[in-house]
């Protein structure tokens, strides 16, 4: 995941923390939930879009539930530590992790993991989404998505496409475009997306699917050209840039999202006042405005919406791994 603004984030999310009540660190009374403090673990570094996104909810929750919700980096393994962790906490609603497309692209791409996703969490909501953009070097002919397929066909593997790591995002969003266009552009791996977005810049690798806070600033310079954006729908970030189903791939999406999961055994009265909670702080204009400048786009729903969305999820992804080849590191 990219590192945000540091001030810009630090600001939005001090201001919003400012906004919600002081909390009571006792019990609640007749142990209702929730009787103390909680736990948001992510799977990413302070900086990251994941916690940038935990730390502009995470207030909003606190004051719905009348509890401290206390942000937990532990990042590592593609967000594993993050999620095995919270599927062996007590399943009491007071641990819940923030879980992520990594934690469905890892369900196919990693074979020895100790837990099972989709079984060990109970999905509680689903929280927002960064799209990513399809980007091209301005030395790139391709003008538009069927200028760049009908290079890529003319010069197979002859196009260079980089990525924050093998496995991520943005590696197995290149390799759905060669699998769904039937073109074949080459991967470049490098340790993170700024070192990409260099090489990029530099004209080292022509293509790149990027998360959109990463790369607007240089498109909007000129110095890289945006071809499509790869969420469901158009973007609020770059609102007049086609989809990459509109564009002409049809049925392609591709978007880092992220959503609240809690251990399994969590019982659903305290999945359900999670959920709400989560949704009472989304639809604070305070929380949803902070969001949106980040560069962040609302999902809406709760446990099914976020269930519907993982299983869906980790089937495109293991379709994608496979076709790919791909391998954790």
């Amino acid at each position: 995941m990219r590192a945000l603004g540091r001030r810009a984030w630090f600001a939005a999310a001090l201001s919003l923390s400012a906004l919600a009540p002081r909390v009571r660190a006792q019990p609640a009374a007749g142990g209702e939930f929730p009787s103390r403090p909680l736990r948001l673990v992510l799977g990413f570094p302070p900086g990251s879009a994941a916690d940038v996104a935990a730390r502009l909810i995470a207030p909003g929750m606190g004051a719905s539930l009348g509890q401290q919700v206390v942000v937990e980096n532990r990042p590592g393994a593609g967000s594993n530590i993050a999620a095995e962790a919270v599927t062996r906490a007590v399943a009491d609603g007071h641990t819940i992790l923030l879980g992520s497309v990594a934690n469905t692209i890892n369900a196919s791409l990693q074979r020895d993991l100790s837990f099972d996703f989709g079984r060990d969490l109970a999905p509680v909501a689903p929280l927002v989404t960064v799209p990513n953009l399809l980007v091209v070097h301005p030395s790139v002919e391709a003008r538009d998505l069927a200028g760049l397929v009908a290079l890529a066909r003319e010069q197979p593997g002859g196009l260079f496409f980089g990525s924050s790591g093998i496995g991520t995002a943005p590696h197995l969003s290149g390799e759905m475009m060669n699998m769904m266009a039937g073109v074949r552009m080459t991967h470049v791996p490098y340790p993170g997306s700024a070192q990409a977005v260099t090489d990029l810049l530099a004209g080292r690798v022509s293509v790149m699917f990027s998360p959109a806070s990463t790369v607007l600033a240089h498109v909007r310079e000129g110095r890289l050209r945006a071809l499509a954006s790869t969420g469901a729908a158009r973007t609020a970030a770059a609102p007049d840039l086609p989809t990459m189903e509109e564009a002409g791939l049809a049925g392609f999406e591709s978007a880092v999202w992220f959503g609240l999961y809690a251990p399994a055994a969590t019982p659903a009265p305290v999945v359900a006042r999670l959920a709400d909670a989560a949704r009472a702080a989304l639809a604070a204009p305070a929380t949803r405005a902070a969001l949106a400048t980040q560069g962040f786009d609302l999902l809406e729903g709760g446990p099914e919406a976020l269930a519907r969305l993982t299983a869906a999820e980790t089937a495109k992804w293991a379709r994608v791994v496979e076709a790919s080849g791909a391998r954790a590191n």
